[in-house]
């Protein structure tokens, strides 16, 4: 990919800041959207660097928004060439990571959720502010959902992908009626997966 000139990395930053006010539910709610940007529309990353992204982030310890981190590193680390491109790729990537990613991310959604929660702190009674909060759940589940679909058909193989299919439901269940640790249950899909059977 080659350097992607300003107006792209404002177009990214700009993209990134809207989204961060739509991530009801956490940042990773926002993933269909990011992989339709970035690796179906701009053609920026891989449909391979972008799930990696969200499975390192998501095994790591921390929040879970690690994973724009790393898709802006690996934007801007293919923006300068790759790895083997040296400094100049490294530079592009903490441009990515610092300014475009997280900054673009957190700022919006941070000023918005400070003064949201001021207000309906201090109106908390007014029913459509319970009416809102009701409101908001279905809207959370549904986007983590999309969220979980868009990661389980990254693979793009039906045929082949029945036992991961099978591993996403047996999650599910398990998560839904179970008071199984989702850290049991992550550990058990990665352990599948480096064994080669998902």
């Amino acid at each position: 990919m080659p350097m992607l000139p300003l107006v792209d990395w404002l177009l990214v930053f700009s993209h990134f800041a809207s989204l961060s006010l739509l991530a009801v539910g956490g940042a990773v709610t926002t993933a269909p959207d990011m992989h339709r940007y970035l690796v179906t529309q701009q053609a920026w990353l891989s449909d391979a660097q972008f799930t990696a992204s969200i499975a390192l982030s998501q095994a790591a310890p921390g929040p879970n928004v690690l994973f724009i981190a790393l898709l802006g590193g690996n934007l801007g680390l293919n923006a300068g060439g790759g790895m083997d491109a040296g400094w100049p790729a490294v530079s592009l990537a903490l441009l990515g990571v610092v300014v475009v990613s997280m900054t673009a991310t957190l700022l919006p959604s941070s000023v918005l959720s400070y003064t949201a929660t001021r207000w309906t702190h201090h109106h908390r009674e007014r029913r459509t502010v319970r009416a809102f909060k009701a409101g908001m759940a279905p809207i959370v589940i549904a986007l983590l959902v999309a969220t979980g679909w868009l990661l389980m058909a990254a693979h793009d193989k039906p045929a082949s992908d029945w036992p991961l299919y099978l591993l996403t439901l047996a999650a599910t269940l398990l998560v839904w009626h179970t008071r199984i640790h989702l850290l049991w249950l992550i550990g058990a899909g990665a352990l599948l997966g480096a064994l080669g059977w998902v």
